[in-house]
């Protein structure tokens, strides 16, 4: 399992270990520092071999400790070393101190100067050991000026210099993957890497936020903490717990999938044949004539993503706009909520609203029905009921009145908008100090819910804590979908994923659906549009069966 720990969850994951007696924070320091170097080569195998140099800044705390020990082991290797302090060497701490005092025995330790570094020859290796894990004020000025990356300009080919950050870019807040502001101007100071190693797992803020951008290649390196079990407190095809979060990673996501195959052929051998509705049942409300597109797609992607049947609601004028669209899904006029409410009978299993449907009060009655509707006799269980777009925003008077309603198994799906309508006290820019997984897991206790919020960095949470972030950046980064309608074809994804009776817990799902709307992305590539997600899922499915 990847997981996502906070700066206050690591330290108290190396703190228990070192109090256990099971290890030193001394050794620990070394195996950080060795494994920091370690890294580095693997990214960069030219440089294992003797006779380059490194420049290494050393912070005032543990994170300078790991520094001392990277300027060791490289002057083991025939490098030539320049170190300097940020800080009082009186006021290091005591491990940090004798890392400091066995590279004193080597090699000098420079008191920070920009025009010292700067004087000096050019690196091959730059590496930032000043702040870790922690810090949450902004960098001084006259750090952040000699960590712009920009500063590397000042070398001739500076840009062939190869920077490494120990823990994160020092600055970059590492619950929040946020740069705090300068006091004095309002601007963020930038630092970046192009290779950041992290000790014993990822932190949150290496994939919320700025952090992706900000830390390049991120690379986790074992330090011999055990921690508490993650195997016990994660089994797959079951959400996180309260006190963590985790990465949206194949092992969890593809898991409904099969999951779901399996079982679904079982209860299919069972009863002898297979039926559609043992794949579950998706309805789909549309808005009014010219409208209709959203909820298309919507329902075409919850037909591809393995629903029994998918019917399209719209209103009676736009039945004929629809049935030329139309052919595998159905499709149904309905004038009203109360027409609604009718129709959907108990072998529904997954209902979506708001693709297009339009903000108002006959949205917020339709959404009062579709929230209120329970099985009867012939259903196995209440249906899930994913709402996007204008059902949220036609709430946005008045939230409350929404979350009274909802219920376990309601999806939301904002993006940063509609969250603000729904959340304002909880905004992008209200946030403070709170990152964006605090924020998820305050709308879900908020919503009774699991709550996405949508974003490069997507952050899925429910009630109690539970939360996952799926970050598409690296190698998943998918610019090309951030088009129009792509949200349409997640709500639809998530409502078809949801609705056999097998399917796993609602939560999992939502992280299923999430990775597979980027993978699909990822495999079509640039150009794509909203419409071309559907039809790229089988391509997608094939491959995981592979």
């Amino acid at each position: 399992m990847t997981e996502l720990l906070t700066s206050s969850q690591m330290r108290a994951v190396e703190r228990a270990e070192i109090e256990s007696g099971a290890v030193t924070g001394q050794t620990l320091m070394e195996r950080a520092g060795r494994g920091a170097i370690d890294a580095a080569f693997q990214k960069w195998p030219d440089l294992k071999d003797g006779g380059h140099r490194a420049l290494v800044l050393c912070g005032p705390g543990n994170n300078g400790g790991d520094g001392f020990v990277m300027a060791r082991r490289l002057a083991d290797r025939g490098w030539a070393v320049d170190v300097f302090l940020y800080g009082d060497v009186e006021k290091l701490p005591p491990d940090a101190r004798t890392n400091h005092d066995l590279w004193i025995e080597r090699g000098a330790v420079q008191p920070f100067a920009a025009t010292e570094i700067w004087g000096g020859e050019r690196p091959d290796l730059f590496v930032d050991a000043v702040f870790g894990t922690g810090l949450t004020r902004p960098l001084p000025d006259d750090l952040a000026a000699v960590l712009d990356v920009r500063m590397m300009g000042n070398w001739k080919g500076g840009n062939a210099i190869r920077r490494l950050a120990v823990d994160c870019p020092s600055g970059l807040d590492l619950d929040t993957g946020m740069i705090p502001a300068s006091e004095e101007t309002g601007v963020p100071k930038i630092n970046s890497a192009d290779l950041t190693v992290s000790f014993h797992s990822l932190k949150a803020g290496h994939k919320l936020g700025l952090g992706p951008m900000l830390c390049g290649d991120v690379r986790v390196v074992d330090i011999g903490l055990t921690g508490p079990d993650a195997s016990e407190r994660a089994m797959i095809g079951t959400a996180p717990d309260a006190e963590r979060a985790r990465l949206v990673t194949p092992e969890f996501a593809q898991n409904p999938l099969p999951r779901r195959i399996w079982l679904g052929t079982m209860v299919a051998k069972l009863k002898g044949q297979g039926h559609k509705y043992d794949y579950g049942h998706v309805v789909v409300c549309a808005g009014g004539a010219g409208r209709g597109g959203a909820a298309r797609m919507a329902a075409r992607a919850a037909l591809r993503s393995g629903a029994g049947l998918v019917t399209v609601l719209c209103p009676p004028d736009a039945l004929q706009e629809n049935a030329c669209h139309l052919d595998a899904i159905m499709l149904r006029a309905c004038a009203d909520s109360e027409a609604f409410a009718q129709i959907v009978d108990d072998r529904v299993t997954s209902i979506c609203l708001g693709p297009g449907l339009g903000v108002g009060s006959e949205t917020c009655a339709l959404v009062s029905k579709a929230l209120a509707h329970r099985r009867e006799e012939r259903g196995w269980r209440d249906p899930v009921v994913v709402l996007d777009a204008d059902a949220l925003t036609s709430f946005a008077e008045a939230p409350q009145a929404l979350f009274e309603q909802t219920h376990a198994r309601t999806v939301l799906t904002p993006h940063e908008g509609e969250f603000a309508r729904l959340f304002p006290d909880l905004a992008q820019s209200e946030r403070g100090q709170l990152s964006k997984i605090d924020v998820v897991r305050a709308a879900a206790d908020r919503a009774g819910c699991v709550v996405l919020l949508k974003g490069e960095d997507t952050v899925i949470a429910q009630p109690g804590g539970g939360a996952s972030v799926h970050s598409a950046s690296g190698d998943r980064a998918v610019p090309w979908l951030a088009t129009a309608g792509a949200g349409d074809v997640l709500a639809g994804l998530i409502a078809g994923l949801a609705a056999p009776e097998t399917a796993p817990d609602l939560f999992c799902v939502t992280e299923a659906a999430v990775w597979l709307h980027c993978e699909a992305a990822r495999l079509y590539g640039p150009g794509l549009i909203a419409e071309d997600l559907p039809d790229t899922l089988p391509k997608v499915f094939s491959s995981l069966e592979a």
